[in-house]
C-alpha cells in the first residue's frame, strides 16, 4: 500500500497539485481505510479537493509542532488566518492588508503592531507556510514587500484546503481546560487502558514517533506489546519495509530503504553525524560506569555534565565537522545539538536541570573510519567500524 506510506508522510494530497497521485491513492482507499481505522483509529478525509489521513497522536511531542514557526505568536496568526478563510470560497482573492486588519481586530491580549519588523516577519513565515501547504496561492506581488514596509501588498487566492487543516472534534472544545483534554478526546467515555483504544494508541505511537518509551504515555501500552507484540510486528512488517524492535522499556520501528512513512534518522547531514558521535561518547561513559542506566533503560544525568559531554565531542572530533560547526561557539553548539537530540526523542531536558537520555541513543552510534584522520591525533580518533 504505497498510498498509506504517502498519507502517513504528507499532511494531505491535493488534487490541484498532484492529480496523478491523488487518483492513485483514491484507488487504494479501501485497504488504507481498513488498516487506518482498525489499527490506528485514524479517519480518512476524501473529497473532490484532497485526500487526507487525520493523524492525531496518542502522546503529543515537541517535534510535532510546525517546525517553520519559532514563536507562539505565529501559531496565533495561523489560527486567525484559518478563521479569516472560513467565510471565503475556493478561488476567492484578498489582499494582505485585509488580512492584517482582521488579525489586528481579532488578536487576543495585546494588539499587534505591524510597524514592527518582527511582527511582519512572523506573519510572513505563517503565510509562506500556508502557501507551501497549499492553503493559499500568491496571485500577485511578493511577501518581501510587506517585510520591507507595512504598506506592502500581496494578492492571495484561497484554495479552500484551509477547511481541512484543523481536525474535527466530537465535542465542544470550549469545554476543554488543559492541553491533555485534546489527546484522544474521542475516547473520553471509554476505558482507555483496554481494548480498541489501547491498540490504536500503540500503533500510532510506533508510526508517529521515533520510539515508545516506558515512562511516556500509558504503561498499559507495554502490556499490549508484551502480549501482542509479535502480531503487531507481523502487521507492520507485512505492509511497510521495516523491522519492529521491542525491548523491556522501549520499542521502535526501524525503517528499511524502501520505507517512506516519515523522516529518517540519521539523515545525510552534519548534525546527524554529530549526534551519532555523541551517542558513542554516551556509551563510553556508561561502560566506564560514569553514568548509570535505570531499570527502565533510561539514563538521567545533570544538565551541566551532559553539556560537558557535548563540548568534549566538539573538542575530540570537531576537525571532521564542516566549517560552520568547527567555528561555532561552544554554547551555540551545545544548544543546537541538544535541541536536535530532543526533537528526535533521544533526550528530554527537564526543568530540574536534569537530562533524561532515552534508550534509542544506545541503539546507534557513529565512529570516524580508521583511515580518516581529519586533522586529529591517534588518541583523538575513535575506532572505526
Amino acid at each position: 500500500m504505497e498510498g498509506l506510506d504517502t498519507l502517513l508522510r504528507k499532511r494531505w494530497i491535493l488534487k490541484s497539485e498532484d492529480k496523478e497521485l491523488y487518483y492513485k491513492v483514491r484507488d487504494e482507499l479501501g485497504e488504507i481505510r481498513q488498516f487506518a481505522s482498525e489499527k490506528m483509529g485514524c479517519q480518512i478525509v476524501e473529497n473532490a479537493l484532497l485526500v487526507k489521513m487525520e493523524k492525531i497522536p496518542s502522546v503529543a511531542e515537541a517535534f510535532m509542532g510546525i517546525q517553520d514557526f519559532s514563536s507562539r505568536e505565529e501559531y496565533v496568526f495561523m489560527c486567525i488566518l484559518l478563521m479569516f478563510l472560513e467565510d471565503k470560497d475556493a478561488q476567492d482573492q484578498f489582499i494582505l492588508s485585509q488580512l492584517t486588519e482582521y488579525i489586528a481586530s481579532n488578536m487576543p491580549g495585546e494588539s499587534v503592531d505591524w510597524t514592527l519588523y518582527t511582527s511582519r516577519r512572523r506573519l510572513i513565515r505563517v503565510l509562506r507556510y500556508a502557501v507551501k501547504q497549499g492553503i493559499l496561492r500568491i496571485t500577485d506581488g511578493r511577501e518581501d514587500a510587506f517585510a520591507d514596509n507595512a504598506e506592502g501588498e500581496v494578492l492571495y487566492e484561497n484554495t479552500e484546503a484551509s477547511r481541512y487543516f484543523m481536525r474535527s472534534f466530537s465535542k465542544d472544545i470550549m469545554q476543554y481546560t488543559k492541553p491533555e483534554d485534546f489527546q484522544e478526546s474521542d475516547w473520553f467515555d471509554m476505558d482507555e487502558e483496554r481494548g480498541i483504544a489501547r491498540r490504536h494508541r500503540v500503533y500510532k505511537r510506533l508510526l508517529f514517533s521515533p520510539g515508545i518509551y516506558f515512562e511516556k504515555g500509558s504503561q498499559e501500552d507495554f502490556e499490549y506489546l508484551k502480549y501482542y507484540g509479535r502480531r503487531l510486528s507481523d502487521d507492520l512488517e507485512r505492509i511497510f519495509d521495516c523491522h519492529v524492535h521491542i525491548h523491556r522499556g522501549s520499542a521502535y520501528l526501524l525503517a528499511g530503504e524502501e520505507c517512506r512513512i516519515g523522516k529518517d534518522f540519521p539523515g545525510n547531514n552534519v548534525i546527524s553525524d554529530i549526534m551519532l558521535l555523541c551517542f558513542s561518547v554516551i556509551r563510553e561513559r556508561i561502560i566506564e560506569e560514569k553514568w548509570e542506566i535505570n531499570a527502565d533503560e533510561t539514563c538521567v544525568v545533570d544538565q551541566p555534565d551532559f553539556e560537558r559531554m557535548i563540548k568534549e565531542v566538539k573538542q575530540r572530533f570537531g576537525s571532521g565537522f564542516t566549517k560552520n560547526y568547527r567555528e561555532m561557539a561552544e554554547g551555540e553548539f551545545v544548544r543546537i545539538v541538544s535541541e536536535a537530540m530532543e526533537m528526535w526523542m533521544f533526550i528530554e531536558r527537564r526543568s530540574s536541570r536534569e537530562v533524561v537520555i532515552y534508550p534509542a541513543a544506545g541503539k546507534i552510534q557513529g565512529h570516524y573510519p580508521k583511515d580518516y584522520m581529519g586533522g586529529q591525533t591517534d588518541e583523538q580518533q575513535m575506532a572505526g567500524k
